[in-house]
């Protein structure tokens, strides 16, 4: 005689659900934030443009998100959303950066470094130099740009969630004086 067992339903080792409320309540905690969507659009851009010239450095100018974070009164949590955004488009505009750097930075500038410089650290500066002044000022450029987008995206948000707002409290009040 064999037995019944119930067979339990094989529970997920992550529940996404979870996840996708973490990510919700992130989200609205910008929109929330001290100093609203310009603080955090700035913020972005501020991430944006550091990770620009960031891979050249080896990861060092990651240190440099948080006194300009501090400086221009940001947002961190959106500079830092910034950031891993930029190392999403990275790819295609380290070309941009190679290039823009190569027209920027003078031939005997490179040559004099290397001269004057220990060999490991000439060895640095002439693989990465034209991909960090390239990245900079590409970096800076795409933060300004950036800038304005997300701004206008987080006004547009933070509107249209207290429109709904207005609306849900204006049928409240409507079926209140009804009954």
């Amino acid at each position: 005689m064999q037995s019944a067992q119930k067979v339990k339903p094989r529970k997920s080792r992550y529940d996404w659900n979870s996840t996708k409320r973490w990510f919700k309540y992130k989200y609205l905690q910008l929109q929330r934030a001290k100093g609203g969507p310009s603080k955090v659009a700035r913020g972005f851009s501020i991430g944006l443009a550091v990770e620009m010239f960031t891979l050249p450095t080896a990861g060092f100018a990651f240190v440099l998100i948080f006194p300009l974070v501090y400086l221009l009164r940001a947002n961190l949590p959106g500079a830092l959303i910034g950031f891993v955004f930029g190392k999403v488009i990275y790819i295609p505009f380290s070309i941009l950066n190679k290039q823009v750097g190569d027209w920027l930075v003078p031939k005997h500038f490179k040559v004099y470094l290397i001269h004057h410089l220990p060999s490991m650290l000439s060895n640095i500066i002439r693989s990465g130099l034209d991909l960090i002044v390239g990245g900079m000022v590409v970096g800076t450029v795409l933060g300004l740009i950036a800038y304005f987008p997300v701004m206008l995206l987080l006004k547009y948000h933070t509107n249209r969630r207290k429109e709904k707002r207005r609306i849900r409290k204006a049928q409240l009040v409507s079926s209140d004086t009804n009954e």
